[in-house]
């Protein structure tokens, strides 16, 4: 999700492109053998679902019951200050931050950089991001509607290495020959990422956090984790850690997530590949075609992002730290002796059991490896499929979604991960391509079809094994749309439509010769007093579509543009194009959240629109696929021009987008939950104080000193929002 910004380490860019496939651009895309087709028409029913227990009816007609809702909160002003911002009326309170404690036997956080590296695998992780609400029953378990006790699962996506450390991490030599010389700090770090399981209890109007609960767990790089799927145990996936290839250590990157009709949690592995030591001057002469094929679509080269793999174990046999070298360093044929393969054992989705921690978690190898940016299940319906939508976290990737083989059947709903065995471990995989003309096509990632065959001149795949860990090659043989950042997804609970943030993208991964419909603008969007060009789609949008039918195993759709970013101040008719005003404008949509209501919360990450505003999120009442028009947008970038016909959805104006917040400095807003009886909302802000490189000698100096204020050290934290007179957050129906 966001891009690593530590200067004390390699840098590495989150949003780099790695695409480099003959993919044409999306204006060109259609095939001799594609009809061209219109919009689709007419009306089809949905039938009542049943969701995580609950009851859910459907409008027919591809509708929306969100006529009637209405936004309940003036818009808030953009701000640059470094305080969290709700409207008059709303409380946001600091609920969970890095370093909190989730048991009884570790003490308070000093946050000054000396709490141990061990007993950060009992405190908060940093950079919350995906966030999922799990009720608690008065029997203990998973309920669907209890809303004053539950389980709050969320993700630590990465670490501000500089604040975790006295004067941020120790780091000897520089370049390749850099070390990390003190292993607690690296402990520290390896800690501080993955997962957290607490549980929250409301008193009053208030919700804490019990400190005590025999649910609270934390999920690490440390933990171990069983490779499921059909990917699993094969040759691919044997280290020194696992020689038959059945099971894998930790889980790294974790962004947005997913859940599942039979209440277990998906933390999704984004941006893994960095993480991972491989110096490609030694590595690639001992390396086969195949292999470097797939190191270089995913981007595994380098020193490491943080340096893990150079660091020194007090006991030679201890592989914590060597684990995160992924160089043929072994003599095995198979890689039993090294960890060579290891990478091929991250990407994935991961299922996780919050109600019961003995339970390893699951990384689910049918779901494709990517940079999982999350995974968002459709609508749930007794004998039908199940379906997650997925996209890959990159400039020029792609839009994905899994449909399970096996048929929904409710009696599975207590069945945890074996559930997750039956739905998730057998399925189809397809890859989003779309059509100029306002449709698209789902194109399945199969072993002998769609050109995925052991005779494809760029990589020759063996098996769906092959298919499914080289995922993104597949993608690129198989022909689908290059797309500007796919990030979070949302799926509308009243008709099953899906939205989708592409976040934005630049002039060096998507020229103006390259715009097309699903990605149509390439404007300059000058920053701050200097007017700094930003050049390319620097302000993203949102992308949405149906189904065919509204039936998640079509295998066609038809889509729309639901919302451009851009500032207020920006041509209306070629880059402002949703009509933004002051009280909406917005840049880089990132995280997406439907509330049961309908109502559509959007999360921004940016760097784009920074000297205006800090990133915020805003409420939108959302419509529906094709309710607004056909239009073209003619791009100009010099001399050059291009005009692209695509479809907008309709202008919202103020009355059905606002801003709803702000947040402080430096800081992403992400993670986005709601408590059944939708009246307290779970918001994750991270990484304050990031781009600033901090004087430890003048804390003043500090890029953020949120949440606690003073000269204190910025942490990422979670909040809890309330309405004050104890009614629903964002909007009702009228």
């Amino acid at each position: 999700m966001s891009e690593h910004k530590s200067a004390d380490v390699q840098a590495y860019s989150d949003d780099m492109n790695t695409n480099n496939s003959n993919n044409p651009s999306f204006a060109s895309v259609l095939n001799a053998h594609l009809s061209r087709r219109s919009f689709l028409k007419g009306t089809v029913g949905l039938a009542a679902t049943t969701f995580f227990g609950t009851s859910l009816v459907a409008c027919g007609g591809g509708g929306s019951a969100a006529k009637n809702l209405k936004l309940n909160f003036n818009a808030i002003a953009k701000s640059l200050a470094d305080v969290v911002i709700v409207p008059e009326g709303y409380t946001a309170k600091v609920l969970y931050r890095l370093g909190d404690p989730i048991s009884a036997t570790v003490g308070e956080y000093k946050n000054d950089g000396t709490d141990t590296g061990a007993s950060h695998a009992l405190r908060a992780g940093d950079h919350h991001d995906g966030i999922h609400y799990f009720g608690v029953g008065a029997d203990g378990k998973y309920s669907a509607t209890a809303s004053d006790r539950g389980l709050l699962v969320m993700n630590h996506e990465a670490i501000t290495p500089a604040y975790l450390h006295v004067t941020g991490p120790t780091i000897v030599g520089s370049g390749a020959s850099a070390v990390r010389s003190v292993s607690d700090e690296v402990i520290k770090e390896l800690n501080s990422h993955g997962i957290s399981v607490i549980e929250v209890n409301k008193s009053g109007t208030s919700y804490a956090y019990k400190k005590d609960s025999t649910f609270n767990r934390r999920i690490t790089t440390f933990t171990e984790m069983i490779l499921s799927g059909p990917a699993a145990k094969t040759p691919a996936m044997i280290t020194a850690y696992s020689k038959d290839g059945s099971k894998t250590r930790g889980t790294v990157n974790n962004c947005a997530h997913g859940y599942t009709p039979w209440g277990t949690y998906l933390t999704c592995e984004e941006n893994w590949a960095g993480y991972f030591r491989r110096i490609t001057a030694t590595d690639n002469p001992n390396r086969s075609a195949k292999e470097l094929t797939s190191f270089a679509r995913y981007g595994v080269s380098g020193n490491g992002r943080e340096l893990w793999a150079t660091a020194t174990a007090a006991d030679p046999t201890d592989t914590s730290f060597s684990r995160w070298n992924t160089m043929k360093l072994g003599t095995s044929t198979d890689g039993s002796d090294d960890f060579r393969n290891v990478v091929n054992t991250y990407g994935y989705n991961v299922e996780i059991d919050p109600f019961n921690p003995s339970a390893a978690p699951k990384k689910r190898t049918a779901m494709g490896r990517i940079a999982h940016e999350g995974a968002w299940p459709g609508l749930v319906v007794a004998g039908k499929p199940l379906v997650w939508y997925q996209g890959c976290d990159s400039r020029n990737e792609y839009i994905y979604k899994y449909v399970s083989n096996a048929v929904w059947d409710p009696a599975d709903a207590s069945k945890g991960l074996a559930a997750g065995d039956k739905y998730l471990d057998d399925g189809k995989l397809y890859v989003a391509k779309f059509n100029a003309d306002g449709t698209g096509n789902w194109i399945e990632l199969k072993f002998g079809s769609n050109n995925i065959t052991a005779s494809n001149s760029t990589y020759a795949f063996s098996d769906q094994a092959d298919v499914l860990i080289n995922t993104r090659l597949a993608a690129d043989a198989a022909g689908a749309t290059k797309m500007d950042r796919p990030e979070w997804g949302a799926v509308n609970p009243l008709n099953g439509e899906v939205y989708m943030t592409l976040t934005n993208t630049a002039a060096s991964s998507r020229p103006i010769t390259a715009v097309d419909a699903a990605n149509p603008r390439f404007y300059n969007d000058p920053k701050g007093s200097a007017a700094t060009a930003q050049k390319g789609n620097p302000n993203g949008h949102i992308i949405r579509w149906a189904e065919t039918g509204n039936d998640v195993t079509a295998t066609t759709f038809k889509w729309d543009i639901f919302l451009f970013g851009a500032r207020s101040t920006a041509d209306p008719s070629n880059i402002n194009v949703s009509n933004l005003s002051a009280a909406n404008d917005f840049s880089s949509p990132d995280g997406l959240w439907f509330a049961k209501s309908g109502l559509l919360w959007i999360q921004t990450d940016d760097g784009a629109y920074t000297d205006v505003t800090n990133p915020m999120m805003l409420a939108a009442v959302p419509g529906k696929v094709g309710d607004g028009s056909k239009k073209t947008i003619n791009n100009v970038d010099g001399g050059a021009t291009k005009a692209v016909d695509t479809y907008v959805g309709a202008t919202l104006g103020d009355t059905n987008l606002r801003r709803f917040l702000v947040g402080p400095k430096e800081a992403e807003i992400t993670g986005v939950i709601e408590t059944p009886d939708g009246k307290a909302l779970f918001v994750n802000i991270q990484h304050p104080g990031e781009e600033t490189t901090p004087n430890f000698a003048s804390p003043a100096s500090f890029g953020s000193h949120w949440p606690d204020g003073g000269n204190a050290r910025p942490r990422s934290a979670t909040i809890v929002i309330t309405k004050n007179d104890g009614g629903i957050v964002g909007g009702e129906i009228a």
